[in-house]
């Protein structure tokens, strides 16, 4: 199943034709507000037991037109994000830190994780935009195109053979990063660096994270072109390693890793980024 956020953050199932308004079927009051969105980490949490009437509404209904796609998470209390996930990207990192650091921090080499600002969520029709100051200082700016899971039945100290029961599905994100000498968090949680979409497809419906390919274009031009199975690290052992550090609860996202191919962007660039079997995203920057 296909879930979207739309509008005055109502729920959707997306079908054939489009989106179908499924919000009076939830079996709780929806809240529109999005910095409580209560419903929202319990539909996480419980999806299981709401799928079946949200499936009948949305044979029933029509779909909604126009309706205005938003980020399909809600006011998660963390964003867990992977860094060094793909060893080509490792490689490249070598010239990339050599022109904008001015030499190689090799302990960002390694594989962990860091923590994202829930405030940089965007939506899949929302634009990217650069901080003025980072622009006028010359700094870079890059994309990153990442497979982001879904946290349903949160958990501390998950094991990884069940992992991915704690999973309720996938969406598609952009981890945008200055590229300075600053902490991580800093540097990847301005406003609009974590552009979300364009569904949560559920996790039946994606299979095997490690069966993905993630494809990312700017100005018709491809720049990232992977498959998930050259992660070093899973999906199962991202999630047992962060919940080892920190419960994660219903709603949170883990950003899984940028893939090779990483690059600036500027004013005015458009950039196409998909995932297979989850969605595609068209943005612009500004």
């Amino acid at each position: 199943m296909r879930l979207a956020l739309f509008d005055d953050y109502r729920l959707g199932v997306v079908t054939g034709d489009g989106v179908v308004d499924v919000t009076d079927a939830l079996p709780w009051p929806h809240d529109p507000d999005p910095l409580s969105a209560g419903w929202w980490r319990r539909l996480c949490r419980d999806f299981a037991d709401v799928r079946e009437a949200l499936e009948k509404a949305a044979e029933l209904g029509r779909p909604v037109r126009p309706a205005r796609l938003l980020a399909p998470a809600l006011n998660p209390s963390k964003i867990v994000a992977s860094a060094s996930n793909y060893a080509d990207h490792v490689a490249e990192m070598h010239d990339v830190q050599e022109r904008t650091l001015g030499g190689v921090v090799s302990w960002m080499f390694d594989f962990d994780v860091f923590l994202k600002a829930p405030s940089s969520i965007s939506g899949p029709q929302d634009d990217i935009v650069l901080p003025d100051a980072v622009v006028a200082a010359g700094q870079e700016i890059h994309h990153e195109s990442e497979l982001v899971v879904v946290i349903g039945a949160g958990g501390k100290d998950i094991p990884e053979e069940s992992a991915l029961d704690h999973v309720v599905g996938y969406t598609l994100g952009l981890d945008i990063t200055v590229r300075s000498a600053a902490d991580r968090s800093r540097r990847k949680s301005y406003d609009t660096f974590s552009p979300l979409g364009p569904y949560l497809v559920t996790a039946d419906e994606v299979g095997d994270p490690a069966g993905l390919d993630i494809r990312l274009s700017v100005n018709g031009e491809e720049r990232q072109a992977v498959h998930t199975s050259t992660m070093i690290t899973k999906v199962p052992a991202i999630v047992a390693y962060a919940s080892s550090m920190m419960t994660l609860l219903p709603g949170d996202l883990l950003f899984t890793g940028a893939p090779p191919g990483v690059g600036p962007i500027h004013r005015g660039d458009v950039l196409d980024t998909g995932i297979s079997r989850i969605g595609t995203m068209r943005l612009t920057v500004r």
